[in-house]
């Protein structure tokens, strides 16, 4: 194909489909869809605003909880409005650019985020394993460093995959079966060889997430193994339950994004609905649960949007300033007369 005819067939917006076979029910679908997105943007602003204010949440753990929760804001804003919007309106287009871009955030974030889950097993390992030298080890500094580190490594290693797939032709059918511009869904619509996108793809989810879950097994087998030292048994459910919901996301994280690409990879028998409703679930209901798992479970960082509300309490019913002044006024006037009486 020439580069002419394929700048002009690029140029050319795709079709989203929604979930196939099941278009008719879009409107009663999106409700829980809906749902899952503005929960998430309650639970997950919340923890922001409570790390935020709470002075006493400035630490390595909570910085952590909160990039996760700015990775489950913008994951769902990537993938949510758009997807409603073929739901609620049969708005199915989307532009050639708009839909590699939002490809491009839901890679790089996903890689984003399991770079921050390995770092928060490095947090846990040095808490427990190593507490004397927790202060030392884990600044602030050093832990807007891992979490720049992360997000560094994520768009470094895809902004070469968006490369090769956006100078693929796309000149077959520009329909994509899928709620969103999923990779291999969208791949399948090229009338080019895609082979060396494929094998990048499958080197970097393979050297990420295997070195990821590595280095994190590594760290939780070296944690259950000073756990189990410890003399005390109170004192060892209590490690136990400070990382049972830091395993709990790296579980659903990973067991949850195998399943979705497997599903995608090999039909297993099952109908283009079910692998669609399954990739559609993977990235809209873990970012809705990461707050209520790992961010509201823990004691401080309730007591911290405890402090939230009842902060937003007292001032909606704080006086308001011109009151405030009336009243004053009132007093003084008060306090004069009762000194001219006396």
């Amino acid at each position: 194909m020439s580069t002419a005819n394929r700048s002009n067939t690029n140029s050319l917006p795709f079709l989203l489909t929604g979930i196939p076979g099941l278009e008719a029910l879009h409107m009663w679908i999106s409700i829980p869809f809906c749902f899952t997105y503005i929960m998430t943007l309650l639970g997950n602003s919340m923890v922001l605003l409570a790390v935020r204010l709470d002075k006493s949440l400035h630490e390595p753990v909570y910085y952590f909880i909160s990039m996760l929760a700015v990775i489950d804001l913008t994951f769902s804003t990537a993938v949510v409005p758009k997807m409603l919007g073929v739901f609620w309106l049969d708005s199915r287009e989307i532009g050639f650019e708009a839909c590699f871009i939002q490809m491009f955030f839901i890679h790089t974030f996903t890689a984003v985020e399991s770079g921050v889950l390995l770092a928060m097993s490095f947090d846990r390992y040095i808490a427990i394993c190593n507490p004397l030298r927790y202060n030392t080890i884990l600044t602030s500094s050093s832990t807007i460093q891992m979490g720049l580190l992360s997000l560094a490594r994520g768009a470094g290693v895809m902004t070469p995959l968006m490369c090769l797939l956006t100078n693929l032709p796309y000149c077959k059918n520009r329909v994509i079966p899928h709620s969103y511009c999923e990779h291999m869904a969208v791949v399948e619509l090229a009338c080019a060889d895609p082979s060396v996108s494929d094998l990048y793809s499958l080197i970097v989810a393979t050297l990420l997430v295997g070195t990821d879950s590595v280095f994190i097994t590594f760290s939780y087998g070296m944690i259950l193994k000073s756990v189990m030292r410890l003399p005390s048994q109170e004192a060892r459910l209590k490690a136990l339950r400070t990382c049972g919901s830091h395993v709990s996301i790296i579980l659903m994280f990973y067991v949850g994004g195998l399943l979705s690409m497997y599903l995608q990879m090999f039909s297993f028998g099952l109908a283009p609905r079910i692998q669609v409703l399954v990739a559609d679930l993977y990235l809209t209901v873990p970012p809705m649960l990461n707050p209520l798992i790992y961010g509201i479970k823990m004691k401080q960082i309730q007591e911290g949007i405890f402090k939230l509300l009842q902060r937003q309490e007292r001032s909606r019913n704080a006086p308001a300033p011109a009151q405030r002044v009336r009243e004053g006024h009132g007093c003084t006037l008060r306090c004069r007369g009762v000194r001219a009486s006396g």
